[in-house]
């Protein structure tokens, strides 16, 4: 391949064509590497020598001009033109190469051995670049994947614990001469102290406290265990870390037990029903409830399909993972976990500490996922190939805005900043993939444990679910108790 045209350098909207500026072409070598061969004639590369002039200028100081001002002639006569080539060198074949590159379609995943072959002194620059690119794979078999996951219809069971949890939202609280249980309530009086001083936070009076829950100190709900009202408790416990600079100081509490309740739910009635939720009967809910937790189980399968067919499809590749890529998806990983674990207040070291992680098992763990993840990669690319999957502007610029309205900026100024930073076609190679994977998905049989083949569509107008026991059984959020965890 040739690329006979570039910029003007003076003038970035002007193409030429006239006049041989810059031409490349493409030599396939053994172990997965090209030779890039590039010449840049004479006039072209006099640009380069301008630039570097007018480098030098500001570097050198010439008396009775400002710095970056001195002409080239003079430059010239006081310094010769040899260290303004060698500086034109330098500074110019990484563009050169990357223009090269660009205009050949070449998808380079290492950096280049650059070797000047001609052109040290004077006349036309020619260069080599030898360089790493990604491989392309041939797959066999990708449009015919059989993938298991794990799935079973929704049992009444599964369907009475929903309802429940609706139920205890309307619970009651009745007085109860019961031992005090986890999950029942009692009515106290609390005072810890600490060298005779109460402890802030720790003193309270009529406190509804909820057995079980460990929201003061463990020794708490131990100690409430199988009492009755008027049960007067004392005993000494260490601060949790929760209490800041209290934390880890033995604190004397002083218990008095004033009243015992317990939770009473109420029956599950069509009575209720109607005053609880948005329907009429018992078997109203209970099918609206299954029917959300059928299209909750789809969505989750549909999940691990993706995984699944992805792990399929690395399979397939015929090659092993490069160890380019695989270092540097790798060391991407780590990067982006010990991002996020600064954003908490930790570093890595800390969280393979508190984790009991070695720091040579997490990296092979972290490298055994990046070699899987380099193989999916090549595969979905082989998918693209092989089918001939296109992304259409539409299709881009639906990307561009999803992404738009992720980093809360405007359309048009998140693809001028992706065409500035030449990603544009990072995200249009994203968008391919996407659809690679989307056609994997369609084309894969997919199973339960047993071996039965399971529909997994969702119709129409069915796709709200409850979040599990954050939601009620009517779809609303009732509370938000998410732990998230950085995993590598």
């Amino acid at each position: 391949m040739v690329g006979g045209a570039r910029r003007e350098r003076d003038h970035p909207r002007a193409w030429v064509h006239s006049v041989f500026l810059m031409q490349s072409t493409v030599e396939a070598l053994e172990g997965n590497k090209v030779k890039v061969h590039v010449t840049v004639s004479s006039d072209e590369f006099e640009r380069a020598i301008d630039d570097a002039f007018r480098k030098l200028a500001r570097e050198v100081r010439v008396p009775g001009f400002r710095p970056g001002k001195a002409p080239r002639r003079l430059l010239e006569a006081r310094l010769g033109t040899e260290i303004a080539r060698e500086q034109a060198l330098r500074d110019a074949l990484p563009e050169y190469y990357l223009e090269a590159v660009q205009e050949n379609a070449v998808d380079v995943i290492a950096p280049p051995e650059i070797e000047i072959t001609a052109g040290h002194d004077d006349g036309d620059v020619q260069f080599e670049a030898v360089v790493e690119v990604r491989p392309q794979v041939e797959l066999i078999g990708y449009d015919d994947l059989r993938v298991e996951v794990a799935y079973a219809p929704v049992g009444d069971e599964e369907v009475d614990r929903h309802v429940d949890a609706l139920r205890e939202r309307f619970a009651d609280l009745v007085d109860s001469e019961d031992p005090l249980v986890d999950d029942s309530f009692a009515t106290i009086d609390i005072s810890g102290t600490l060298d005779g001083e109460p402890v802030e936070g720790l003193t309270a009076s009529d406190f509804l406290y909820r057995v079980g829950s460990g929201m003061v100190v463990p020794e708490l709900d131990e100690q409430l265990h199988g009492t009755r009202p008027g049960a007067i408790l004392q005993f000494d416990a260490t601060l949790p870390e929760r209490f800041g600079e209290h934390a880890g100081r033995e604190v004397t509490f002083r218990v008095v037990v004033k009243e015992a309740k317990r939770r009473v739910l109420p029956d599950v009635t069509d009575e209720w029903v109607q005053e609880a939720s948005e329907f009429d009967t018992v078997d109203e809910l209970r099918a609206d409830v299954r029917k959300r937790l059928e299209v909750m189980q789809k969505l989750q399968a549909q999940m691990a399909v993706r995984d699944k067919v992805l792990e399929a499809v690395a399979d397939l590749v015929p090659i092993e993972a490069p160890s380019t890529l695989v270092d540097s998806e790798t060391r991407r990983r780590v990067e982006d976990l010990a991002h996020r674990l600064s954003h908490q207040g930790m570093t890595l070291e800390q969280y393979l500490g508190m984790a009991g992680q070695e720091p040579d098992d997490f990296l092979a763990e972290v490298r055994r996922g990046a070699t899987r993840a380099v193989l999916a990669d090549l595969a979905l690319r082989a998918v693209i190939a092989q089918e001939q999957i296109e992304v259409s502007d539409a299709e881009l610029d639906a990307e561009i805005e999803r992404l738009a309205e992720r980093v809360r900026q405007k359309p048009a100024r998140v693809r001028r900043d992706l065409e500035k930073s030449g990603a544009i076609e990072a995200v249009r190679s994203d968008v391919a993939r996407g659809k690679a994977l989307e056609f994997l998905v369609e084309h894969a049989t997919v199973v339960d444990e047993e071996g039965n083949t399971i529909d997994l569509a969702i119709a129409d107008g069915e796709t709200e679910a409850p979040d599990d026991a954050n939601a009620d059984s009517a779809g609303r959020p009732t509370g938000d108790d998410t732990d998230e965890r950085p995993e590598p």
